[in-house]
């Protein structure tokens, strides 16, 4: 599962760069024309700017289509759907207890997935966002994966054996 990041990847890079420099260029070569050329420069540049704003669109589509993309779920078992013990190695049960108790408490399978994507690197704000939970919930999840494991802490990826 890929982690949300704030800077784009690199073909995100690829892409905008070239559409800067196309534009760019466009200036240069509009102000070395000379003037009778210069409405058939501005045709082919304008046709070149619709395509670098569509390049850019296409960027930002795909940006916002993976950010809609659903989360992928545990295999169903006879009572719904289940993580394995291993998966929930660490989850911080007495912490979320009281969540649990709350009035609006999230239910334990929503902080079972919270858990799972904490300990995938996703952000408490993201989290808290895309499951519907309070913000405070994530943070605690968040927060106790960075207690079990402290590289991540740093932004490090956690090697598993």
């Amino acid at each position: 599962m890929p982690t949300p990041h704030l800077h784009p990847s690199p073909v995100e890079t690829a892409v905008l760069l070239v559409v800067l420099a196309l534009l760019v260029a466009e200036e240069i070569a509009l102000g070395l024309a000379e003037e009778e050329d210069r409405p058939t420069i501005s045709g082919v540049l304008a046709c070149a700017s619709g395509s670098g704003l569509l390049a850019v669109g296409a960027v930002l589509l795909g940006r916002w289509l993976a950010a809609r993309r659903p989360l992928p779920l545990p295999p169903p078992g006879p009572n719904g759907r289940e993580y394995s013990a291993r998966a929930l190695e660490g989850f911080p049960m007495e912490a979320v207890r009281p969540l649990l108790l709350a009035e609006q408490a999230p239910q334990l399978g929503q902080l079972y997935s919270a858990w799972m994507l904490a300990r995938a690197g996703r952000t408490a704000p993201w989290i808290a966002r895309r499951l519907a939970i309070p913000l405070d919930a994530a943070q605690l999840l968040v927060d106790a994966t960075h207690a079990e494991h402290p590289a991540r802490r740093r932004g490090r990826p956690v090697q598993r054996r």
